[in-house]
């Protein structure tokens, strides 16, 4: 009979804390692999882990039992068993939003979003805005991005504004660009464009810091829609085997959540959080230091989030030379040299890890030239500083993560999603150091792996599956875009557990299933090191545990 998540000492999906008196509990007959220290490959049967949801003892089936005596007994039947895997860049409100809102990730024109749109509009008469995500104009084969005027025609009742799907454009209605006092006269803020047209009107798509234009006049979350955000994004994240996340951007409000989920228990992933740069919010999250270990380990503030640049299909990245498909635009460069050094180092001295957004290769240049200085400087060369995305890195600069000592946090689904469009933006030669993951992991370079989601769909076996493949989920191109920096199998195990792990100073505690590690860890439907590589991306999670509590079980 298959195992049943019921309200006991040692299942609490629903059920509260874990009791203080539970026995040691046994996973038993598993086709279970892991990691060992030097990062190979290991087979075991059973796993035995106390009440603390610490393992200790992993192995052979006679071995395990006879070090658990008196243990509370699971049995696996046979299914395969994984550590639980950890995205290394993600957005854990950003996640929870996007599922309160419409999702137009799926759209595959400009005609069918909008459709899409006017019907949520008429579903959601009540709501003030109409907000939503996912829209890409590459997948609409527009040429161009969308108009107000466009979006007027499904909704001009009220104010509508829908982000890109990478966060870094939105478009708005003519109702939306009003309230926000933008008109043709409105200046380009630094590091952000307003979208023209060739007379000079503001078409209604902002690009990276001219959405904060709008952010003015968008309504914050209340508490509880916030709560209700957080509670969408666990769920979705232990439905897909998540145990951890790199939370790309905390805020103190966002902070004050967490805290408050992880003091009642009500956390279900762990959270490695980067406060979203170094502003208002990072002095008054900074007054005691970097966070370590809170809520048993369930929470962590230790890093900062700073930005560069922004992104390649909205032409925000900056690049050394022009956009191969706009000669006129090199994209956008967030600060100067000298304010990103003075970002960073206040965050060096501080002590937290700092982790740029890079994506085009100026960005990345800046960030390299500003991380060679700063880290000396501060004396703060153990605290494993990361480039996150590092997209397009000219390859002179790429041997500079490795002697630098930067860790490149990167996210196989973008290069499958974005093969459509990349190499129009830079051309043939500059594709050559773009999602470079063989070439970074040769030089010897660990790289945590993540998805951005919501960016990217928060399953990380898309991510396995577009790291070992270079395919996307239909299989295109059939030999793999760009194969020769595909990653083996147990490397992209690897990224998305271990060296994920280490990329958040929390490879002592997770990243594998070891004697004195937490017992994080998933069962899934397929054995991933049998099965075909190229359907990896079909792989259904059955349960995920957390320090041993199951927190999911598929029905």
């Amino acid at each position: 009979m298959r195992f049943a998540l019921q309200c006991s000492s040692f299942v609490l999906a629903a059920c509260g804390v874990l009791s203080a008196a539970q026995a040691d509990t046994v996973i038993d007959n598993a086709n279970g692999y892991t990691l060992n220290a030097r990062g190979d490959v290991v087979r075991f049967a059973s796993l035995a882990f106390d009440d603390r949801g610490r393992i200790t003892a992993v192995g052979a089936a006679q071995e395990v039992a006879a070090r658990a005596p008196g243990a509370r007994h699971v049995d696996m039947r046979g299914r395969t068993v994984l550590p639980g895997l950890i995205d290394a860049h993600g957005h854990v409100f950003g996640l929870g939003e996007m599922l309160t809102q419409l999702d137009l990730s799926a759209s595959t024109s400009l005609q069918g979003a909008l459709a899409s749109i006017g019907a949520y509009a008429r579903a959601n008469a009540q709501g003030a805005w109409v907000r939503g995500r996912g829209w890409n104009q590459e997948n609409w084969k527009l040429g161009r991005f969308p108009t107000a005027a466009e979006l007027d025609a499904a909704v001009s009742d009220r104010p509508a504004w829908l982000e890109r799907v990478d966060g870094h454009a939105g478009w708005a209605n003519s109702r939306a660009l009003a309230l926000a006092g933008i008109t043709n006269a409105t200046p380009d803020p630094v590091g952000g464009k307003i979208v023209r047209d060739a007379n000079g009107v503001a078409t209604g798509v902002l690009v990276d810091a001219a959405q904060g234009l709008m952010k003015k006049v968008l309504p914050q979350p209340t508490e509880q829609e916030g709560r209700t955000m957080l509670d969408k994004a666990l769920a979705a994240m232990a439905s897909v085997g998540l145990t951890s996340a790199h939370d790309a951007g905390v805020s103190a409000v966002q902070d004050r959540l967490y805290r408050d989920y992880a003091d009642h228990g009500k956390l279900t992933a762990r959270i490695y959080g980067m406060i979203g740069g170094t502003d208002a919010d990072f002095d008054q999250l900074s007054k005691n230091g970097p966070l370590q270990g809170y809520g048993k380990d369930m929470y962590a503030l230790r890093a900062v989030k700073l930005y560069s640049d922004g992104a390649l299909g909205s032409r925000g990245a900056a690049l050394l030379a022009p956009y191969s498909d706009d000669p006129h635009s090199h994209g956008l460069l967030f600060h100067t040299d000298q304010e990103m050094d003075a970002m960073i180092a206040k965050a060096m001295k501080k002590g937290y890890q700092v982790n740029v957004h890079a994506i085009g290769d100026a960005g990345n240049h800046q960030i390299l030239d500003t991380f060679a200085k700063e880290i000396p400087a501060n004396h703060a060369e153990a605290l494993r500083h990361r480039i996150e995305h590092a997209q397009v890195v000219t390859p002179a600069d790429i041997p500079r993560f490795k002697t630098i000592g930067i860790i490149p946090s990167m996210q196989p689904t973008h290069a499958t999603s974005d093969k459509n469009m990349a190499e129009q933006r830079v051309g043939a030669e500059r594709i050559k150091g773009a999602y470079a993951w063989r070439t970074f992991l040769q030089q010897g370079s660990r790289i945590a792996c993540g998805s951005d989601f919501p960016v990217e769909a928060p399953n990380p076996f898309f991510g396995i599956h577009a790291a070992v493949t270079r395919q996307d989920a239909g299989g295109q191109p059939i030999a793999g875009w760009y194969p020769e920096q595909e990653m083996s199998l147990k490397e992209a195990f690897r990224c998305f557990t271990l060296d994920a792990a280490y990329a958040g100073h929390q490879e002592k505690n997770l990243g594998s299933l070891e004697a004195g590690k937490y017992a994080d860890f998933i069962v899934v439907d397929q054995d991933l090191f049998k099965m075909s590589v190229y359907d990896i991306h079909k792989m259904g999670v059955l349960e995920t545990w957390v320090a041993g509590r199951q927190v999911y079980a598929r029905k």
